[in-house]
């Protein structure tokens, strides 16, 4: 069994930048993590055991009990960044630029008069923080949730993680149920995102099937997976090197391997490292 990795994946520059000011708290224990710094099981757990406490994702609004608060990569909303700073909680900010961006076309769309569409999963953080700020908003998933909208405006605005084919889907269906409305798209998709996923498209035309790493809760590692079996690929979506199951890998003779946008390089290499071997005993069987 033969093993190609994609020619781009794994971390981002705003994950590496928010493990690079993480890691220069002196103070873990004064400090709160307010939600997943990043929605990958491995660093989640690194930092737990240096200190920090975490704030689970789904109960951000109780109030942090300690001095200092962290904002992730996924940022917050200009009403939550208020309401912790007028609670006298200092803020250490590691939000993705590329997510402010989203923030600030949302906001911006809504002071030009836009009803803003949101292209992403409803519920995510990054969503969250984003809707938090507007008053006149919809969440669009997938296409049986576009409707033909009140408004005769209407701005669009796409998590930052979501998969670019599917964004441009639903930019044609909003398009067609609403063919009165004045439509705004301003195109949110970061580019790492866009880098993976084009990436995987050019690993598809190589392999067999893929192995894709990442956290289970990370939308853009979910995206990869859906990206291959929307192609026909078999894929398998796996945190670690242990969570591989050999069984899956028979009769496949060329396995490509990707990585989510907050995977570490290390994890990338453990999995390969314990794929090449996974692939020795592949071939052992097939004689």
């Amino acid at each position: 069994m033969r093993v190609v990795r994609a020619d781009v994946m794994g971390m981002c520059f705003g994950v590496r930048d928010a493990l690079k000011i993480i890691n220069r708290v002196e103070e873990p224990q004064t400090v709160t993590i307010h939600g997943q710094l990043v929605h990958n099981e491995v660093v989640l757990d690194r930092l737990e055991s240096k200190g920090f406490a975490m704030a689970d994702e789904s109960a951000r609004a109780d109030l942090p009990e300690t001095p200092v608060v962290l904002i992730t990569a996924h940022g917050i909303s200009d009403k939550e960044r208020a309401r912790l700073t007028s609670a006298g909680k200092q803020l250490i900010d590691t939000t993705c630029p590329l997510v402010t961006r989203v923030h600030q076309a949302a906001l911006k769309l809504r002071d030009e008069g836009y009803h803003v569409l949101v292209i992403g999963r409803r519920g995510h953080v990054e969503v969250q923080g984003i809707i938090e700020d507007l008053d006149s908003f919809y969440v669009v998933q997938n296409e049986d949730e576009v409707i033909t909208f009140p408004s005769k405006r209407l701005g669009i605005v796409c998590q930052t993680t979501a998969a670019s084919r599917n964004v441009a889907r639903l930019r044609d269906v909003i398009a067609e149920r609403n063919p009165d409305a004045e439509i705004k798209f301003v195109d949110t998709v970061c580019l790492p995102t866009k880098d993976h996923q084009r990436s995987v498209e050019r690993l598809l035309g190589e392999v067999d099937a893929v192995v894709v790493v990442g956290g289970h809760n990370s939308n853009n590692t979910r995206e990869l997976v859906t990206l291959c079996l929307e192609r026909g690929i078999p894929a398998v979506h796996v945190q670690s090197a242990d969570s591989l199951d050999p069984d899956w890998f028979a009769g496949y003779e060329t396995v490509g391997l990707t990585a989510g946008t907050s995977t570490l390089d290390s994890t990338i290499d453990e999995v390969h490292q314990a794929l090449l071997r996974l692939s020795v005993g592949v071939e052992s069987r097939a004689h």
